[in-house]
């Protein structure tokens, strides 16, 4: 008999639960079938920004049934904080040639909007044939470039977010849920190096 995973509301470190395991999953089959209607049966690419799109970016992949492409691009902008640090940057890029192809870059959070900026720059220089956006989380109160996702799951309050892909300092990536960490948590020093 497998074993239970525990209630995710019980971790210690959220505060709250922002998101549940079953909104998300709703969620995502419906923005999946909002992708359908833009793209039709058509094939395109996906650029998923990882590490935190990429359990997004797997869930939506299984719900979308047209011929699709995965590459990925690695973006560091928070390391250790839980602020941007400003300036994000590029840390590995695309390996698949997508000149003349429909591109969706997915995204786990939108919040500056810089990487999302950064990135699609990147993309657009490439010459796609199209280039929308997918973000999972869209935080409007932090926006600090001018830049909207076509497809968002959800619009949150500006509190920090960690789940379902989301981190803090590589950690909580693994939970179901989308909850808000503890402010005593936001520090690495408040774990110990064992």
């Amino acid at each position: 008999m497998p074993a239970r995973r525990p209630h995710a509301s019980s971790h210690p470190d959220l505060s709250e639960i922002l998101l549940t395991e079953a909104q998300i999953k709703r969620r995502v089959r419906s923005i999946a079938r909002e992708i359908k209607a833009a793209y039709g049966d058509g094939e395109f690419t996906l650029i998923s920004l990882i590490n935190g799109a990429v359990m997004f970016t797997a869930d939506l992949m299984r719900e979308i049934d047209n011929p699709v492409r995965l590459d990925c691009v690695r973006v560091s902008s928070y390391g250790a904080q839980t602020k941007s640090m400003g300036t994000p940057q590029l840390i590995s890029s695309l390996t698949l040639d997508i000149r003349g192809r429909d591109v969706l870059v997915i995204d786990d959070i939108l919040d500056t909007g810089k990487t999302l900026k950064l990135v699609t720059e990147l993309i657009r220089a490439l010459r796609p044939a199209s280039l929308r956006t997918c973000v999972l989380l869209d935080k409007k109160a932090r926006r600090e470039v001018a830049i909207e996702a076509e497809f968002v799951g959800f619009e949150i309050p500006d509190k920090f977010v960690v789940g379902y892909g989301l981190d803090f300092a590589e950690r909580y990536r693994n939970l179901p849920v989308i909850g808000v960490l503890r402010a005593d948590r936001q520090n690495p020093a408040a774990w110990s190096t064992s």
